[in-house]
This record gives C-alpha cells, structure tokens and sequence, in this order.
C-alpha cells in the first residue's frame, strides 16, 4: 500500500535531478566557452606587440658621441701642406624591426617565457656637427697658392667620417647598445602582458647568441604555428 506512492515521488525527484545535472552541465559548458573567449591569451598579446614593433621599421636604441682628429697631407709642386681637423658627431644604434618575424617569437608554455631573437645591432652614418669642427694647418705657400686646402678639407672629412664609424664599434659601446636593445624589446613585449594580467618572461637575444639557447628555442614553439592552430580550432568549432 505505501509502495506505489514512494514511487509516484520518486520519479519527478529522478527527472527533476537529471534536468538540474543537464543544466549545470549546460552551464558549466557555456562558463568554461566563455572565459576561454575573455582570458587574456599571451599568444595573441604577444603578437600585437610583436605587429606594434614591425610598424615602428626602426628603433634607436641607443646613441653616442665621439670626437675624430684626423690629418692629411699633400706633396705638390716640391712643396708640402698639412692640415687637421677635428670632427665632433653622433652615431645611432638602431633595430630593423622589419627584419623581426614571427618565426623569431617563441612561446615556452611549460615555463611561461617568450623568446625573443632580436636582429642584429645596425650603427647608422655619422651625424657630423658641421658648426663644432675645428680645423689647423700649417699657413705653408702650398695652401695660400693652390687649391691644397680644398683637397685636404675634403680629404680630412672622409677621413673623419669613417673615424667616427670605427669609433662607434668599439666594444664597450656595443655591449652598451646591445643591453639597450634587449631592454628596450623586452619592454615592448612585457607592458601589454602585464596591463592583461599575465605573468610571462620576456627572455631576448642575438643570433650571436642563439647556441646558448638551443635546448630551450628547440623546446619551445613559434607563435605562428600556435596562433594557425588557434584559427584551426576556432574554424573547425563553428
């Protein structure tokens, strides 16, 4: 007599159970779907710095002042002149962003870090400052009679030019240029991450330097690849 009706309110209890397991289930689907669509994702942050970057074409990094003193002389009609100048300039350190590709963006998802290979280093053509050069000579009969000073000035200046030049690449200017450069890229990338809330590394480097990175640039995956396989994902969802 009391077991038909245990029955009775047992079957709406089951029904009412497997409708709020579907519901949960249902909505657990379309909370985990939408947090994937609003958490940050480091891959494609990385990839609008890295877009931000190219359309900078190049960045100066960093730049330095140097002082040439060159001298020429010049034998001519048994006589003789010299003169010297000095040349004050300024020489730019700069990045060819265009060269940065995504191939040379890598994501390790195991240890949170990008790796960055930043191009090489390029030192643009002397900035002479033309009002500060300072030149002697040695007031000879040559310089007063001919075109000699003419010659020498001309000669001096190429001279000093490439002074300035050789000056640039000594190494500790390089080594100044280089941490400039890994700073400067290191910001470009970090900022966005940490204004969307993700902790990532932003490891960069030289090809120079790319032997001592093997293990973990081997290990690690282009962005590329990960954002075609995102795309890949999304098409085969819809």
């Amino acid at each position: 007599m009391n077991i038909q009706p245990s029955r009775r309110l047992w079957v709406p209890v089951v029904i009412v159970s497997g409708i709020l397991i579907l519901l949960g289930t249902l909505a657990w689907l379309l909370f985990s779907r939408v947090e994937s669509s609003i958490s940050p994702d480091p891959v494609t942050i990385a990839n609008a710095s890295l877009t931000n970057l190219q359309e900078q074409n190049r960045l100066t990094i960093f730049s330095a002042s140097y002082n040439a003193t060159v001298t020429t002389t010049l034998s001519k009609l048994g006589l003789s002149a010299r003169k010297t100048l000095i040349m004050p300039g300024t020489v730019r350190y700069e990045l060819d962003l265009a060269k940065l590709g995504a191939e040379d963006v890598r994501w390790d998802a195991r240890d949170n870090i990008f790796y960055v290979q930043i191009p090489a280093i390029e030192i643009a053509r002397p900035e002479v400052h033309i009002e500060q050069i300072q030149t002697y000579d040695d007031g000879g009969i040559l310089i007063a009679l001919t075109d000699a000073e003419k010659v020498l000035d001309q000669a001096n200046r190429k001279k000093g030019v490439a002074e300035l030049a050789k000056q640039a690449q000594n190494p500790l200017q390089m080594r100044l240029a280089r941490e400039s450069a890994r700073r400067a890229v290191r910001h470009n990338f970090a900022l966005p991450l940490q204004a969307a809330g993700v902790e990532a590394k932003i490891d960069a480097f030289f090809p120079y330097e790319r032997s001592r990175y093997k293990e973990r640039w081997d290990y690690s995956r282009p962005i590329k690849d990960i954002l075609a396989e995102q795309q890949k994902i999304r098409g085969e969802a819809q």
